[in-house]
């Protein structure tokens, strides 16, 4: 089972981070990936994360699971079940 963290992409647009749509960070086990759409089917919580430079939290929805890609449509697919 991978560990997903899931971010706002406040740097879409610019260069290496994907389009105005791409609009979310995908973090799975570490590994980054952006996304146009996500759905998650299975437990989410939210957590933040303090000291982004910025002088706020920014904030994480994580859950558990396994990914499927839809590169058709930009969407990660996360259920807590393998596929």
């Amino acid at each position: 089972m991978n560990t997903y963290h899931i971010r706002f992409n406040k740097s879409r647009g610019q260069p290496g981070r994907g389009s105005m749509y791409h609009v979310w960070r995908v973090f799975e086990n570490g590994k980054e990936y952006l996304f146009k759409h996500f759905r998650i089917e299975g437990l989410v919580v939210t957590d933040s994360v303090t000291g982004n430079g910025a002088g706020g939290d920014d904030w994480n929805m994580s859950c558990q699971g396994y990914m499927t890609i839809d590169r058709e449509t930009s969407t990660a697919i996360i259920t807590s079940n393998p596929n």
